[in-house]
């Protein structure tokens, strides 16, 4: 078989970089420098650290995307993983492109709380709900993410009369029912929250905002 090094080079997928919110842990890459051909396909590799062998992820053979989902192949969230990629055309293969090392617990982003508000005269009430993480217990329902963090909540009010931006943290901590009292009858509020990890001083994006009239 005549190989083509400019073509093997030029196909050589990009920037294999693992992305992970909740332990949700995709494989990206992106096309090589070749405008990328029609039939360019990818074929995906995973392994633990220090193992010698790669494992072939089965769903990620000869695929067109430029992701794959290895959440189930990184479960043991306190291992290091690598990911690989090659790509293929016209009967050409391109060498390996490999990703920095990944490990789940220390690097998945985690995503903000769930917020209800149910609010009283002079007081609004919240509940929050932490993330879930894609793994079950036996029963069947997802694992929260506390179970895997000391996770804090970070609760902030939004006053619409004084300014969009202006966001007031009302409460941090762990309760999962908070109280917010003398808020002033008639006055638009919303409220947004993150879930922040102290260990690893990570803090999640803002949830979506929950707004009310007293």
């Amino acid at each position: 078989v005549l190989e083509n090094p400019d073509l093997q080079a030029s196909i050589k997928p990009q920037k294999v970089e693992f992305r992970s919110l909740n332990f949700n842990s995709t494989l990206h890459w992106q096309p090589g420098r070749a405008r990328e051909a029609r039939d360019t396909v990818y074929f995906v590799q995973y392994k633990v650290y220090g193992q010698s062998t790669w494992q072939n992820k089965d769903d990620c053979w000869g695929i067109q995307n430029h992701v794959c989902d290895l959440t189930n192949e990184t479960s043991d969230i306190q291992e290091p993983y690598y990911g690989r990629v090659k790509a293929a055309s016209a009967g050409v293969y391109s060498d390996w492109s490999l990703s920095c090392r990944f490990t789940p617990w220390r690097e998945t982003m985690i995503g903000p709380p769930m917020v209800t508000v149910v609010h009283s005269n002079k007081s609004i009430i919240l509940k929050l709900q932490a993330p879930r993480s894609p793994y079950k217990r036996k029963r069947g329902s997802k694992i929260p993410m506390t179970n895997y963090y000391d996770l804090l909540y970070q609760v902030f009010i939004i006053n619409n009369l004084l300014d969009e931006q202006h966001r007031v943290l009302v409460y941090e901590g762990k309760d999962k029912v908070i109280k917010i009292e003398d808020l002033r009858p008639g006055v638009s509020y919303c409220i947004v929250a993150k879930t922040y990890v102290p260990m690893l001083d990570r803090s999640s994006a803002y949830s979506s905002r929950q707004c009310t009239v007293l």
